[in-house]
């Protein structure tokens, strides 16, 4: 996805911090928050990129905007005002570089995917609004760079249409499960989505873009498999704008990325073994076949003359008991002493598999 990060199969999760618009316009706190993604352990910092006349039509950006988040009069006015240059965009970029995180953007139109890649990305990020846009879907997959493809606002059948669009013309590339909400409601996420994309596309990481607020669902999406994860941040959820209040700010991003790490620590193996870390509460705690009567040398073992005890010293585990008896003991054991291997006549240990 970016120089020397792969992700998908035992990688760890890439953590997008998603700047977006959250900057308010100003270039210093945008330098701000690429900081805090980078000292909150975030892998990248992403924004937004738009060619205003090319994402939008004459009459869209003429329209009055009275929201109570608007920085200006009309829909136009508004985004002009968060909207950076091209030459703050390569200021941003060396900042990130300076300070060691990636730095990427959305390509809003098709003219910001063509600044982007002069720019020199590591990955394009495709927005849920652009996802069922087949021309610039095909345009941006020959670009050649990684591609992580939200899919808010689509169906299944779309993100199939998606999938044989961009696979033949650029491989690299991923889907995120995304509900674009703000801020999005715990019914509405449908993390079993994800299950289904990994279904579907086998061959392809299967990620989360989440809007919800707090980081309890975007830790499930990471132990159900989500191979990239990208959440709205902010410096402030009480500043102007509407993002704000789906982002995290930086105490809960640094605690995400700590949640995150610590899951995928946990993942651990699939195999189920008595582990070196167990040993002491097995010799402390773990059972044994004690004798429930006084048996004589000679005897042929029944169930009625055994019973499951913490013994000392250790002796047969409690899953042999079916299988000790039959078996004929070569020596008296008392009642409430340990069956061990040296009382019972030719027994062969069993191997565990």
């Amino acid at each position: 996805l970016c120089p020397g990060r792969r992700i998908g199969g035992d990688q760890p999760c890439f953590i997008i911090a998603e700047i977006g618009q959250n900057h308010q316009g100003d270039l210093d706190i945008a330098k701000r928050m690429i900081r805090m993604a980078k000292d909150c352990g975030a892998d990248c910092a992403k924004f937004q990129k738009s060619e205003l006349e090319y994402k939008f039509n004459k009459k869209a950006l003429e329209r009055p905007y009275t929201s109570k988040h608007s920085w200006g009069k009309t829909y136009g006015e508004h985004k002009r005002h968060l909207e950076f240059s091209h030459d703050q965009y390569r200021e941003l970029k060396k900042y990130a570089e300076e300070i060691g995180i990636f730095f990427t953007a959305s390509g809003m139109d098709e003219m910001a995917v063509e600044f982007l890649h002069e720019l020199d990305v590591p990955f394009f990020k495709v927005g849920s609004g652009d996802t069922n846009n087949f021309p610039y879907l095909e345009k941006t997959a020959k670009k050649g760079r990684p591609m992580v493809i939200s899919s808010g606002m689509q169906s299944m059948n779309t993100m199939h249409q998606v999938y044989q669009i961009v696979k033949p013309i650029n491989p690299n590339f991923c889907f995120l499960q995304c509900t674009s909400a703000y801020p999005l409601q715990p019914e509405d996420v449908n993390l079993r989505v994800i299950l289904a994309y990994q279904s579907a596309f086998p061959d392809i990481p299967i990620g989360y873009s989440g809007h919800e607020t707090g980081i309890a669902i975007s830790v499930a999406a990471v132990a159900m498999g989500a191979k990239v994860l990208e959440r709205h941040v902010t410096l402030d959820k009480t500043w102007k704008g509407s993002d704000h209040q789906a982002s995290l700010e930086p105490n809960e991003l640094a605690e995400l990325v700590r949640a995150i790490r610590t899951v995928e620590n946990a993942m651990g193996s699939p195999i189920k073994q008595l582990l070196p870390c167990e040993m002491a509460c097995n010799e402390k705690l773990g059972k044994s076949v004690v004798a429930k009567v006084a048996i004589p040398e000679g005897a042929i073992l029944t169930l009625d003359m055994l019973t499951v005890k913490v013994g000392e010293p250790k002796g047969f585990p409690p899953e042999s008991i079916f299988d000790l008896v039959g078996q004929k003991v070569k020596k008296n054991i008392e009642e409430d002493e340990t069956i061990t291997e040296q009382a019972v006549e030719n027994h062969v240990k069993k191997v565990k598999c």
